[in-house]
């Protein structure tokens, strides 16, 4: 991330400025050697979870095939569905894992070297033909497959969450409010989104730090 973005991004809001200052340098990496029908699979098991508790069943799924690897989609869809279940998958999840394999037979589901020549608005309406990948699964695999640069998943809990912890909310604000907000942030809305997330670990080590108790001064005996 070159330090034009950060610069554009803190002129822009004086709270962002203040969170990019205390995150430090914006370190996301995006895996551009991920395969879409990877990426996709990978955001379907992480719906709805913490990202300890994704993980876990991530690896789980990973485990039931030879090298630990999510294999070939003509394997994913000649695999019970009862296995799946058995690695913590609900029967959503594992209808939807089964449909990316067979759009991707079916050619839905683009190559690498096709999804990075789409625009954003093309791949969403691609995707989102597929059974359990809505407007977030496809802004994730944006982030952190495909490194575009101006995308902010109003929708997304923890984005919302930083956003009420950064401007000082008490509730968490409605998606389209946060969309409108992140006009300003154009066209870095991913790094923006990044912070926010980041505040979220901010404030949790805030919540950690034992408190201080005050020095109790010890009285000079009178003599």
């Amino acid at each position: 991330m070159n330090k034009k973005t950060l610069r554009e991004l803190s002129a822009a809001d004086k709270w962002m400025a203040k969170l990019i200052k205390d995150v430090g340098p914006f370190t996301l990496k995006p895996d551009f050697k991920l395969h879409p029908y990877h990426a996709l699979i990978e955001s379907v098991v992480y719906q709805q979870l913490t990202g300890k508790a994704a993980a876990t069943i991530f690896a789980r799924v990973k485990a039931l095939f030879p090298n630990k690897k999510i294999p070939k989609p003509e394997l994913i869809l000649k695999t019970p569905d009862e296995k799946f279940r058995s690695a913590g998958l609900s029967g959503a999840k594992t209808a939807a894992i089964k449909d990316i394999a067979q759009k991707t037979l079916d050619g839905i589901v683009p190559s690498s070297k096709m999804i990075e020549k789409m625009h954003e608005t093309e791949i969403l309406e691609r995707l989102t033909q597929i059974r359990g990948v809505g407007p977030w699964t496809v802004e994730m695999l944006l982030i952190f497959k495909l490194g575009r640069p101006d995308i902010l998943p109003s929708t997304d809990y923890g984005v919302r969450k930083g956003f009420s912890i950064v401007y000082k909310k008490k509730d968490l604000p409605k998606p389209k409010d946060l969309h409108a907000f992140g006009e300003r942030w154009k066209p870095h809305r991913t790094t923006a989104a990044w912070y926010l997330w980041r505040a979220i670990d901010l404030e949790k080590a805030k919540i950690k730090q034992p408190t201080k108790k005050p020095a109790v001064k010890k009285l000079a005996k009178k003599k």
